[in-house]
């Protein structure tokens, strides 16, 4: 399914080139406009811009009461928002490395995710934690992490990873109106990127996927940074006359089931790629979903996954890009999928 929400993305006239950091700023800066109830907070949000620069100059606009400088404690933080949060405030927490998400565990797991199911509905926990994730830039084992199936696992939590800027506007303005906890991923390697993105406000709903590409021969199913490495790879496969579709979920928890099952329905061969380690990783979840669907009867190959190596990141360059799959590999698969070896 095409997005649905961003049909003006394709106006020319309303759309400008920006980077993925200035999308998450512009949608965070819009419903900080838009809603005196929604505010941030997170360690060196304020003067310095974060440890990203994707908050930098927001303090200038909307004061140190709304970009609230934090203590270094990811747990307090948490704990904070969820308490805001359920006197009907909207905080946005930035936590700097996803991988940090570990300490702020307890607070999500078995507060955030819990709260309205254990008070019957009369209490809503709407806030968003914002955080960057991924391997390639040689921050190594304790920063490079990719987590999100940890927190997928948890019910209560929404997952949202998109993987360009344009989305990342999109699904960030719509998680910060969802009365749930949403934990909200930006891979580091995906902030420099750019492209065109409608100025004015727009969401994208959340367990909606997109179709990055169409094809007719297999389905490779991409998250993150892993959704431009399969476009790559579409591109260079087709001159070999092999044609990929490439789905991008957008957002892990709700999953858009049915968007995956219509193409693998299609193509009859699905891969599926993420950069968390491949055992124990959301890809597994994708994979017995295609399983236990109606698209198994049309699967003419072996599902294939696709992960990192179940390792601590590396800090050395060239460990670091062994360790996650890469457009050769994305290739191989799909080549052998094709070729049923």
């Amino acid at each position: 399914m095409q997005s649905s929400a961003v049909n003006s993305s394709n106006n020319k006239e309303t759309t400008r080139s920006i980077t993925f950091a200035e999308a998450v700023r512009e949608a965070l800066s819009q419903e900080m406009r838009e809603d005196q109830d929604v505010f941030i907070l997170g360690e060196d949000i304020g003067v310095y811009g974060g440890a990203f620069g994707v908050t930098r100059g927001m303090i200038e606009e909307f004061g140190p009461e709304r970009v609230r400088n934090t203590p270094i404690s990811e747990a307090a933080i948490t704990g904070a928002a969820i308490g805001s949060a359920l006197t009907g405030m909207k905080p946005v927490v930035e936590l700097q490395f996803s991988d940090f998400i570990t300490i702020a565990m307890d607070q999500l797991a078995n507060q955030a995710a819990k709260l309205r199911y254990m008070y019957g509905g009369k209490g809503n926990v709407p806030m968003v934690l914002r955080t960057p994730s991924g391997s390639g830039t040689g921050a190594a084992a304790q920063h490079s992490q990719s987590l999100e199936a940890w927190v997928a696992h948890v019910p209560g939590l929404k997952v949202v990873q998109p993987s360009t800027a344009s989305d990342a506007k999109g699904l960030l303005k719509a998680a910060i109106a969802d009365p749930n906890p949403v934990i909200f991923y930006e891979h580091k390697l995906l902030y420099k990127t750019q492209e065109h993105v409608p100025e004015e406000a727009y969401t994208i709903p959340l367990g909606e996927a997109d179709v990055k590409r169409e094809g007719t021969d297999v389905t490779i199913v991409a998250t993150a940074v892993m959704v431009h490495k399969a476009l790559e790879a579409a591109e260079k496969l087709a001159e070999e006359g092999i044609d990929v579709e490439v789905i991008d979920p957008r957002t892990l928890v709700p999953l858009d089931e049915q968007t995956i099952v219509d193409s693998v329905k299609k193509t009859g061969k699905v891969i599926v790629v993420h950069e968390a380690v491949k055992r124990g990783g959301y890809g597994g979840e994708i994979a017995s979903m295609i399983a236990e669907s109606e698209a198994f009867d049309y699967l003419d190959a072996p599902i294939r996954r696709l992960g990192a190596l179940p390792i601590p990141v590396p800090y050395n360059p060239a460990l670091e890009k062994a360790m996650v799959p890469q457009v050769d590999d994305i290739m191989q698969a799909a080549r052998d999928s094709v070729h049923r070896r």
